[in-house]
């Protein structure tokens, strides 16, 4: 099945906690999700909620035994990808330079974090990205 990029940008707290649980677990029956959430909501809140996500096509099922239980239809990482392409456009004008220059200001960042971004600016720049 070929992976596709579904847009997760617009999902609630309660949705993301749901995606969030389902990427920890990597399978789990809408029980298991909603014993992840934290004060969770009722079992048929959190099913609905399930249910809402597949139908977006975040979620797929499939039944085992007289339960069905989801899965993520991307990974974390492409989810991750698409949440920080919606961060960039909303917060900073799609521009990466002003993302990165916020971290920096608002975060200690340790030498050995520095060495990386130099390292991974370095590949990109070899990579003409």
């Amino acid at each position: 099945m070929a992976k596709t990029e579904v847009n997760t940008s617009d999902l609630g707290r309660r949705e993301r906690q749901i995606m969030d649980a389902v990427h920890r677990l990597g399978e789990a029956s809408v029980s298991e999700v909603r014993d992840e959430i934290p004060a969770p909501p009722s079992y048929s809140s959190v099913r609905t909620m399930v249910r809402l996500l597949e139908s977006k096509g975040l979620l797929t099922h499939r039944q085992c035994g007289k339960r069905y239980v989801y899965r993520a239809t991307q990974s974390r990482d492409q989810a991750s990808r698409s949440a920080l392409r919606h961060l960039l456009e909303t917060f900073f004008k799609g521009s990466a330079t002003e993302a990165v220059a916020a971290i920096l200001d608002a975060e200690s960042v340790g030498e050995d974090e520095l060495k990386r971004i130099e390292s991974i600016v370095r590949k990109a720049r070899q990579e003409g990205k």
